[in-house]
């Protein structure tokens, strides 16, 4: 299951960024980390990132500009791409419209970079957003072009429970866009997170949003299900480690591994949702709705044109969404994770009664 399942619709837009330097040097990073370094031959001058207006998008673009890569965005809609602008320089951001599903886009976007990060992902088929288009093709055809391109690097953000045994569509082509990456890119780095959290995620301002309105919180299956929430800036370090441009202490070259991407605890849905009502300082009732009263509600929801949760998700909510026992995580890319308890309350302060600064 994916980090964004609980959400219910919600979906990574449809966008790609260059990052390119147009003063040809290195750029010093803040902090222990290491900036420019490569696990190739030759220094990472340009970065192609693909789903870059999104969520872990704007984080990952953020710390990529202070690296000093200079930015290009492709997006099927420019506009939404504009708020990237100001996080570099001027003239180091640039948005090009385009859509990453069209081979000629893809190419003119992957052609002049050293590296590339693909993010792009859908909760639900839409129109001509398909499941296999985007979740299986697109990381192979990516795959191809970056090593026809002689690339430093790629990066893959998928999901935790990527099956290709999965009777869900969304992990069965999760696994299949990672095993066609790799087949075309074997030195790919792959990474699998759980349920992102940070200011802007559709986790915890959801629920707390639906918390000020409804006098109960659904528990999908009893809310038994675990997870294991990790910082979007930990997601967005993860993603430049893995591109070889930053780093600390590493126990092992990222080239060509997965990664699983968890925080420090583990939680059930209920204690998700208690910890929301804590935070927004509500007192909810915490309801568990049986997966099969669910079915029929997605069966009817599956009919809308944007629906809140079909099927294919409903199938993922029975399964535990955190690190496998003896996966590659955070540690081993000399990332600390972040708790939720750092994060999560300085944000949802907005949703209490009376609001922000009431005590």
């Amino acid at each position: 299951m994916s980090n964004m399942l609980i959400y219910f619709g919600t979906r990574f837009g449809l966008c790609a960024v260059w990052l390119y330097d147009p003063y040809n040097g290195a750029v010093r990073a803040s902090g222990n980390n290491k900036i420019n370094e490569t696990w190739g031959n030759k220094m990472i001058h340009t970065v192609a990132v693909i789903g870059g207006s999104g969520f872990v998008g704007r984080a990952t673009i953020e710390k990529l500009a202070q690296a000093g890569k200079q930015i290009i965005v492709l997006c099927r809609n420019s506009d939404r791409a504009k708020f990237l602008k100001p996080m570099g320089r001027i003239g180091q951001i640039t948005i090009v419209a385009g859509d990453a599903l069209d081979d000629a886009a893809l190419e003119s976007v992957l052609a002049p970079a050293d590296a590339v990060v693909n993010m792009v992902g859908i909760l639900a088929e839409t129109g001509a957003q398909k499941f296999h288009a985007l979740q299986a093709e697109l990381p192979k055809r990516i795959g191809q072009i970056a090593a026809r391109h002689q690339h430093q690097a790629v990066v893959h953000l998928s999901a935790i429970g990527a099956d290709a045994t999965s009777a869900s569509r969304y992990a069965k082509t999760k696994a299949a866009g990672e095993g066609g990456l790799k087949a075309a890119f074997p030195k790919a780095v792959i990474l699998r997170p759980s349920v992102i959290f940070g200011p802007r995620d559709n986790f915890f301002n959801r629920f707390a949003a639906m918390a000020q309105i409804a006098p109960a919180l659904p528990l999908p299956g009893g809310g038994h299900m675990r997870m294991q929430p990790v910082f979007v800036e930990d997601v967005a370090a993860a993603i430049l480690v893995g591109l070889g441009i930053a780093g600390g202490d590493l126990k092992k070259q990222p080239a060509g591994r997965i990664y699983e991407l968890g925080g420090p605890d583990i939680f059930s849905f209920r204690q998700l949702m208690a910890l929301t009502l804590q935070y927004s300082q509500r007192r909810r009732l915490l309801v568990p709705i049986p997966f099969a009263a669910m079915a029929v509600g997605a069966t009817v929801a599956g009919l809308l044109p944007n629906p809140p949760l079909t099927t294919d998700q409903l199938r993922l909510l029975k399964m535990d969404n955190v690190v496998a026992k003896g996966a590659l995580k955070l540690a081993d890319l000399g990332i600390v994770p972040t708790s939720i308890d750092a994060v999560v309350p300085s944000y949802l302060a907005r949703y209490r009664p009376g609001g922000l600064f009431r005590k």
